[in-house]
């Protein structure tokens, strides 16, 4: 793929590692740009079915931006940053199939934001994670304002990013912005395993959960009712829904074909 990503492939989950050890796995535009690909890829592979992001080295899921390459921007080169990022998450964001972050260390800045992109977050007991924007006299660039109220309120999205202090991973356990914390050394393996469960699960109702939550959190509820009655009954024309239903009459486990 590119030196500034690792890629693994086991039993329909894709594994990608930003690679930048020594820079604390910075996102720089050669990194968004390596996402970006990575991630078009990823759902256009049908073998591919669940996708996890983490990065490499034990200190750093995403430590931020590259502060080094923004030092130097104009006004108008960061916004076209911003929105390089931007498009990026959006895109792991709406993606058809899942994405789980795994974060193994520091997810600060634009590292939450990527991880905040992801559907799931499962991170080590040893993770840190912020905003801390403000301290170099900026804002969240990649969303990190918009998600973080859509995950955990106004109140404690205006303490993470007014004061830039970092929080322990369990505190971002009770404000919901990861969904679970484990043991370091345990991370990588409870991780694959949620992996491996979603990856045996049927990709057309995977997906179709996706749109519903996707198109239900901008929506009105009665729109939004509308819209998951529309997927359900749309799932009744795949040959995925007629295993499943068999399988469960038949007391055996389901094998799902993506069709």
């Amino acid at each position: 793929m590119t030196d500034l990503l690792q890629t693994e492939d086991a039993g329909g989950v894709r594994l990608i590692r930003i690679h930048r050890p020594d820079k604390l796995n910075a996102l720089n535009a050669a990194v968004i740009d390596a996402l970006d690909a990575a991630f078009a890829a990823a759902a256009a592979d049908p073998a591919v079915r669940v996708v996890v992001l983490t990065g490499s080295g034990p200190k750093a899921f995403v430590a931020g931006a590259d502060i080094a390459e923004m030092h130097a921007l104009t006004p108008v080169q960061g916004r076209d940053f911003s929105l390089r990022g931007s498009r990026m998450m959006r895109r792991i964001e709406t993606l058809p199939k899942p994405v789980i972050a795994m974060v193994n260390g520091f997810a600060l800045g634009g590292g939450l934001e990527l991880a905040m992109s992801c559907h799931l977050r499962i991170a080590a007991d040893t993770a840190k994670l912020g905003q801390p924007e403000i301290n170099l006299g900026l804002i969240p660039g990649f969303g990190g304002s918009q998600r973080l109220l859509r995950l955990c309120g106004r109140a404690a999205t205006l303490e993470l990013c007014l004061t830039g202090a970092p929080i322990a991973a369990e505190r971002a356990l009770q404000l919901g912005i990861v969904n679970r914390v484990v043991p370091a050394a345990e991370l990588e393996a409870e991780t694959m395993k949620v992996a491996r469960q979603l990856a045996a699960a049927a990709p057309l109702a995977l997906r179709g959960l996706l749109d519903c939550v996707n198109v239900g959190g901008e929506c009105a509820l009665e729109e939004g009712l509308e819209y998951e009655s529309a997927q359900f009954g749309l799932l009744f024309s795949t040959r995925d829904m007629r295993e499943g239903t068999s399988a469960f009459l038949e007391k055996r486990k389901p094998v799902f074909d993506g069709t």
